[in-house]
C-alpha cells in the first residue's frame, strides 16, 4: 500500500514538475495556428473530419438520429455496428469503450449497457468520435477502440432553447427540451428528456447435445414472446464560469432514471436421443428492472503563458442503483406436474470516484507535450436473493439463487505524449502506464480473489501531408480489455429452467496490438478515406456455453482464444449535384480465431463485409428526403458465429419557418433487422434467433429559440466545456 501511495503521489505531481521545468520564454513567438496533426476548420463543420489519431462524424444531419436513440445514430456511423440488443462492435470487435464527452459512464457497463444505448436519445449528441487506434492520451480500455459521444452545448448569444416531441407506432413517445445561456463570463446549458418505448420480442432457440453414455443426440426447443416496455427520464445541467481571463471553473450534473418491464411466455420441449418427447413445459416470466444513475463533475482549467498552454483538473463522482425483480412460473405438461414458482430480487450498487489532471505545453517549433494522470476508484456490490415454492409468491429461500458479491478496483494511470512536426510529417508518440488492483469477494461461497495487473501501453502515430488535398497516416498502439465487474461473479444466475449464466473470477484482461495505415483525400465537397488495419488479440474474452446435463446449459465467460483480424475500410461522402449528398462506407475484413489451446474448436477464419450508406435529397430549401441503410457483417465467436443483419430507413423533414420544423421517419422499412447466433461444437449446438419489432413510423415536431445566429461548432475533438478528457 505504501508503494502504491508513493506512486500515486508521484503521478499527481507530474504536471507541477513539468510546469517548473518548462517555464515559457517571454520572448518566444506563439506556436503556429495548426500542424499536420491538428485540423483547424472555419465555416460550416464538415460531416466527416480526421486528425492524426481519430475521426469525427457529425450526426446533426441524420434524420433517424433526430428522433431515435444513440444506438440508431451509431448504426449509421462508419466502422460501428449495433445489434438488435444494443450491443456495439467496432470493425466486428465487441470490446468497445463508450465515453460521453471524454468520460466513462456507468450506463454503458454491465448487463444493462445495451438497453441504455437503445434508450438514450441521440438528439443530445452533436458528433461521434471513432478512435480505432487511440493514442496514449486515452485510457487503454477497449481493445477495439473508443467511441466518444460529444454532447450539444449552448450556442449563440444570450438565451437559446429548443423543444422536441415525437410520437410513433406501438405507442412510442419521445420528448425533450433544452435551454442555454451564453454571457460574458457565464455559460449555462440544461436539458431534459423522456422516452417511452414498448417493444415485442420473439425468440426461438434450438439445442442439441451429445449424450456420452448412449452416443445419441438429445434436442431441446425453446420458443417464446416477450412484451417489453422501456422508459427513460433524464436531465443534465452544466455551467462554465470564467473567474478571470485565464481561469475557468466548470460543473455538470447528470441524472437518469431507467425502467425496463418484461412479461414473457416460453414453451419448451425436450426430446431424447430417439426423438421421443421426454419433457414439455410452459414458463411465464416477469422482470421489473430499475436503474438510477447520477453523476457530478467539477473541473478547473487554467491558461498559462502562450497559446494552448494550459493545465486542467477534474473530479467526478458517479453512482448507480440497479434493482431487478425477476419472477417465474413453470407449468410442466409432460410429465404432468403442478406449478413451480421462483423469484429472484437483485440489488446492484455501483460507485465510482475519478480524479484526473492534464497538462498541455506547446512549443515555438509547433511541437506539443501532454502529460496527465487519472486515478479511479470503483466499488460494486451485487446481492441476489432467491425463493422457490409451489405457490405464488414463493416463500421458501433457495440457497442456489442467493449470493452476495463485491467488486473493488483501484485503477491508477499516467500518460505522456509528444507531438512534433518535421516538415510535412507530424509524429505523435506516447506512453501510458496503468496499474489495476482488483479485490473480489464472493461472500456466499466464502471466496476471495485478487486480480491485479500492471503494464505500459505505447502508441505511435505518423501523419504526412503529401499535398493540399491528400494526407497519409500510420499508427500503432497496444490496448487492453478489462471485464465488467459483474462478469467476475462465479455464482450461477438463473435465466430460465434450462439456462444459467455465471462469471469467472480468474479472467485476465484481453491484450491487443493494433496497426493501421490511412489515406485521406479532401477537396470540397468530396472527402474520401481509406484505412488498412491489422489487429492481434491475446486472451480473448468471450461467452462459452457448457452442457450441465439434462438439456441445461451454462453460459459463462472465459479467456478462450487468440484472434487476428485485418481489413480495408473505405469512407466516401460528397455531392451528386446541387441537391443530392451521399455518405457511403464499407469494411472488408478477414478474421481468424484459434481456440485450440483452450480445448475449443480448431482454428477458424472468415472473410466478411459490412457497409452503410445514406442519400439525402434537398427537394426544396424547406424539404429534405433521406434514405439510409446498413448491413452488419458476420462475426466469429469462440464456439460459432453471429449471422449478418441489416436495416433500411427513410426520413422526411419539412421546415415550416426558421423556428419550427416537422419530421417523419420510417425505421426498418423492410422489417429485416434481427439477431441470429450459432454455437457449433462436437458435443453441443445452439441456434438462437431473436427479433424485435423495430419497424416503426414516427412523426415529430421541433421548435427552436435562439438569441442570435448560432456559433458554428467547428471541429471540436474535446467536446466538453472542460476540454478534452480522454
Amino acid at each position: 500500500m505504501r508503494k502504491r501511495l508513493i506512486w500515486l503521489a508521484t503521478v499527481a505531481l507530474l504536471p507541477t514538475a513539468v510546469l517548473a521545468q518548462t517555464a515559457p520564454d517571454p520572448g518566444r513567438k506563439p506556436p503556429p495556428a495548426g500542424t499536420v496533426g491538428e485540423v483547424v476548420v472555419t465555416g460550416q463543420a464538415p460531416a466527416v473530419q480526421a486528425s492524426i489519431d481519430r475521426r469525427s462524424y457529425s450526426v446533426a444531419s441524420d434524420l433517424q438520429a433526430q428522433s431515435g436513440s444513440i444506438g440508431d445514430a451509431l448504426r449509421n456511423v462508419p466502422s460501428v455496428e449495433v445489434d438488435v440488443n444494443g450491443n456495439v462492435a467496432l470493425r466486428g470487435d465487441p470490446n468497445v469503450t463508450i465515453l460521453i464527452d471524454g468520460k466513462p459512464s456507468g450506463q454503458f457497463r454491465g448487463e444493462g449497457k445495451g438497453q441504455a444505448l437503445q434508450a438514450l436519445p441521440a438528439d443530445r449528441i452533436e458528433r461521434v468520435e471513432v478512435i480505432t487506434n487511440p493514442s496514449a492520451e486515452f485510457r487503454a480500455d477497449g481493445t477495439a477502440g473508443v467511441i466518444n459521444l460529444i454532447t450539444k452545448k449552448a450556442k449563440g448569444a444570450g438565451q437559446t432553447g429548443s423543444a422536441r416531441l415525437t410520437v410513433g407506432t406501438s405507442e412510442r413517445v419521445f420528448a425533450s427540451a433544452s435551454t442555454g445561456y451564453n454571457g460574458k463570463d457565464l455559460s449555462v446549458t440544461a436539458d431534459a428528456f423522456f422516452r417511452h418505448d414498448p417493444q415485442k420480442q420473439q425468440t426461438r432457440e434450438e439445442r442439441s447435445r451429445l449424450d456420452p453414455s448412449t452416443g445419441l443426440v438429445a434436442e431441446t426447443t425453446v420458443a417464446g414472446v416477450n412484451h417489453v416496455t422501456v422508459e427513460l427520464i433524464g436531465a443534465r445541467a452544466s455551467a462554465d464560469y470564467d473567474l478571470d481571463a485565464d481561469t475557468r471553473l466548470s460543473g455538470e450534473l447528470r441524472l437518469q432514471r431507467f425502467r425496463f418491464d418484461l412479461d414473457g411466455l416460453t414453451h419448451t420441449e425436450r426430446r431424447d436421443g430417439l426423438g421421443v418427447l421426454a419433457e414439455m413445459f410452459d414458463r411465464q416470466t416477469s422482470v421489473r428492472q430499475k436503474r438510477f444513475n447520477r453523476e457530478l463533475t467539477t473541473s478547473l482549467r487554467r491558461k498559462l503563458d502562450g497559446e494552448g498552454h494550459e493545465v486542467s483538473l477534474s473530479l467526478s463522482y458517479e453512482a448507480t442503483d440497479y434493482d431487478r425483480q425477476r419472477t417465474g412460473a413453470t407449468f410442466t405438461r409432460l410429465p404432468v406436474a403442478g406449478g413451480a414458482f421462483d423469484e429472484q430480487p437483485t440489488d446492484n450498487d455501483y460507485q465510482q470516484i475519478q480524479l484526473k489532471g492534464d497538462y498541455v505545453r506547446p512549443f515555438a517549433d509547433g511541437s506539443k507535450l501532454k502529460l496527465g494522470f487519472d486515478v479511479q476508484r470503483d466499488d460494486n456490490s451485487q446481492h441476489n436473493i432467491g425463493f422457490r415454492g409451489s405457490m405464488s409468491p414463493p416463500t421458501i429461500p433457495d440457497p442456489s439463487l442467493t449470493s452476495l458479491f463485491k467488486f473493488e478496483q483501484l485503477l491508477s494511470q499516467a500518460y505522456v505524449t509528444y507531438e512534433r512536426p518535421i516538415g510535412d510529417v507530424t509524429v505523435l508518440a506516447g506512453l501510458r502506464l496503468e496499474d489495476s488492483r482488483i479485490d473480489l469477494t464472493q461472500a456466499t461461497l466464502n471466496r476471495k480473489d485478487e486480480n491485479d495487473s500492471a503494464r505500459a501501453y505505447p502508441s505511435l502515430h505518423l501523419s504526412w501531408k503529401a499535398t493540399d488535398t491528400q494526407t497519409f497516416t500510420a499508427s500503432y498502439s497496444e490496448r487492453v480489455q478489462r471485464p465488467d465487474p459483474d462478469v467476475y461473479n462465479p455464482f450461477p444466475f438463473l435465466l430460465d429452467p434450462v439456462t444459467y449464466r455465471s462469471g469467472n473470477p480468474n479472467l485476465k484482461p484481453q491484450q491487443t496490438r493494433s496497426y493501421e495505415l490511412g489515406w485521406q483525400y479532401r477537396k470540397s465537397p468530396a472527402n474520401y478515406l481509406a484505412t488498412l488495419y491489422y489487429r492481434e488479440n491475446d486472451r480473448v474474452l468471450s461467452d462459452v456455453t457448457r452442457d450441465l446435463g439434462g438439456g441445461v446449459f451454462l453460459i459463462t465467460r472465459d479467456n478462450v482464444a487468440q484472434t487476428r483480424a485485418g481489413g480495408l475500410e473505405l469512407v466516401a461522402n460528397g455531392r451528386l449535384g446541387p441537391r443530392l449528398t451521399y455518405n457511403v462506407s464499407s469494411n472488408l475484413y478477414w478474421n481468424e480465431l484459434d481456440g485450440s489451446a483452450q480445448g475449443l474448436t480448431d482454428k477458424r477464419s472468415t472473410v466478411t463485409v459490412s457497409g452503410r450508406a445514406s442519400l439525402s435529397w434537398q427537394v426544396t430549401p424547406d424539404d429534405l428526403i433521406q434514405v439510409s441503410g446498413f448491413a452488419n457483417a458476420r462475426r466469429l465467436t469462440a464456439q460459432g458465429y453471429i449471422k449478418p443483419a441489416g436495416m433500411l430507413n427513410i426520413g422526411y423533414r419539412h421546415k415550416f419557418n426558421d423556428r419550427v420544423s416537422g419530421l417523419v421517419t420510417i425505421q426498418d422499412a423492410l422489417d429485416t433487422f434481427s439477431y441470429k447466433e450459432i454455437v457449433d461444437t462436437p458435443s453441443l449446438t445452439r441456434r438462437l434467433s431473436q427479433s424485435v419489432d423495430t419497424r416503426s413510423v414516427s412523426v415529430g415536431v421541433v421548435w427552436t429559440l435562439g438569441g442570435g445566429k448560432p456559433r458554428d461548432p467547428g471541429f471540436d475533438f474535446g467536446g466538453g466545456s472542460g476540454g478534452p478528457t480522454p
